[in-house]
């Protein structure tokens, strides 16, 4: 068990034992209470006339009368002491009503009025009687059942009949702390044993292994429990962005592979033929584009990865913006060479403002047009549609391609990816899908892309109006 464990364990077990101890005083104190009642002579009217029965009793009847008349009263209860101050029927006087007795007939100056009184025999034994009262539990009430004197229910005669009681008294305080250590063992127990996992997982997830260490939660689970889950799905999106970053760091070395060994091949090539220096700087030329272009992009998809949001936003017409990347896509395609080129026509009713980045947007919008425009097929015709919806703006580009395959779609705007159906004969990195959806997203947009019926390839970009 670790220091927490014991930190729970003591703190709980500490505030039962206290309130353990606590209630068992406060009974113990009040059973005391009860067991020990206040006694004070009385030195009312009845007592006045059971103290006359009893001097005249004395009087014409003797001492053995006067034990007999003792024995039978009841109440009021009489006490009647001789010059030993032993009680004749033999009880225990308790000294307090011996002292009160004792200074009232002192009061008194040797009279015989009051709560005592001092009674003379017929051989002219002297003798003192008072009356007492008590409250709470009678002196003589103890250890007796309704009905006679004798022992408590389970006491052998002669036991104390206190003694019973103290004995369950200890056992309910024994029990009670026992109960409470061992509900303070569980509860700590239970306290502390999520908090050891989680101090596993993360001494493993610091090792290295994101692997989940949490399953589902339980029916009726607590705060630990979703702590837990939240640290698996956590270890989860880590493992995810390392995986990402190991694969980006992939790719990214085999893009620079191949156009650094076309550049040696280039070089080596102009050192054993001297007469072709011309074709290999133009070689080396077009890598180093090539190469520049591939730093650039990737140098803005870790850009918009690293912000969590736009910095920069302005209002500007999405229209606008849409006819100046198409007309710049037109001059590239009138002045490529070969085939037939696809056509670009923009389908735009009205302005359409957006606040954002014009840069960023102008960037994404531009991927996704070149991206039209290279994989559509030679002499079809890419499309490019704005609209308004409701509170969102609509572009959306669609091409006369192979399209993709369903299974590829998932992971179409994904760096470095490039569709097995479409790549063949096109130039690029496939990181220009990429950064679209990097951008969008970041002005709270979203983007989409699904085959089209009648063929080809439809990207949807949504954002707030």
């Amino acid at each position: 068990m670790g220091r927490l464990f014991w930190k729970f364990f003591l703190s709980i077990l500490l505030a039962q034992v206290a309130a353990t101890i606590g209630i068992g005083g406060a009974f113990w104190l009040r059973d005391q209470a009860r067991q020990r009642p206040a006694a004070i002579l009385d030195s009312g009217p009845p007592a006045a006339i059971a103290l006359d029965a009893a001097s005249a009793t004395l009087r014409h009847g003797g001492l053995p009368a006067l034990r007999e008349m003792l024995g039978e009263v009841r109440r009021p209860q009489i006490w009647v002491l001789d010059a030993a101050r032993r009680d004749l029927l033999g009880r225990s006087v308790r000294p307090e009503l011996l002292a009160q007795a004792e200074r009232i007939l002192a009061d008194a100056d040797g009279g015989d009025e009051g709560a005592a009184r001092r009674l003379t025999g017929p051989d002219g034994a002297r003798y003192v009687a008072f009356v007492s009262r008590t409250y709470g539990r009678p002196e003589g009430a103890r250890g007796r059942r309704q009905g006679g004197p004798g022992p408590g229910p389970g006491l052998m005669p002669g036991m104390d009949p206190g003694f019973g009681r103290r004995i369950g008294q200890i056992a309910g305080i024994v029990a009670a702390v026992l109960a409470s250590l061992l509900f303070a063992a569980l509860l700590a127990w239970y306290f502390s044993r999520p908090i050891r996992a989680l101090r596993s997982a993360f001494e493993a997830a610091a090792a290295g292994d994101l692997a989940p260490r949490f399953g589902p939660a339980p029916k009726g689970g607590d705060e630990l429990s979703d702590l837990g889950r939240d640290f698996d799905r956590m270890s989860g999106q880590l493992r995810a962005l390392m995986d990402g970053q190991r694969r980006l760091l992939h790719d990214v070395s085999h893009e620079l592979r191949s156009p650094l060994a076309r550049l040696q091949a280039a070089v080596g090539l102009a050192h054993q033929q001297p007469d072709k220096v011309a074709n290999s700087l133009e070689r080396i030329e077009r890598e180093s584009i090539r190469m520049d272009k591939l730093v650039g992009e990737l140098l803005t998809l870790s850009r918009l990865e690293a912000s969590s949001g736009v910095v920069r936003r302005e209002p500007l017409d999405l229209t606008e913006l849409v006819d100046a990347i198409v007309a710049d896509a037109r001059f590239e395609v009138a002045q490529a060479s070969g085939g037939a080129q696809p056509r670009i026509v923009v389908d735009a009713a009205a302005p359409l403002p957006v606040e954002g980045d014009p840069d960023l947007l102008w960037s994404a919008i531009e991927n996704v047009v070149r991206n039209a425009v290279k994989h559509g097929a030679h002499g079809g015709l890419v499309e490019v549609v704005l609209r308004a919806e409701g509170a969102t703006a609509l572009v959306e580009v669609r091409d006369r391609g192979p399209g993709i395959a369903p299974d590829d779609l998932p992971a179409v705007f994904e760096p470095f990816f490039r569709a097995g159906a479409s790549r063949s004969g096109v130039d690029g990195h496939g990181l220009g899908l990429a950064i679209a959806r990097r951008v969008v997203q970041a002005h709270g947009g979203e983007i989409v892309a699904a085959n089209r019926q009648d063929g080809g390839l439809r990207v949807t970009m949504t954002l707030p109006r």
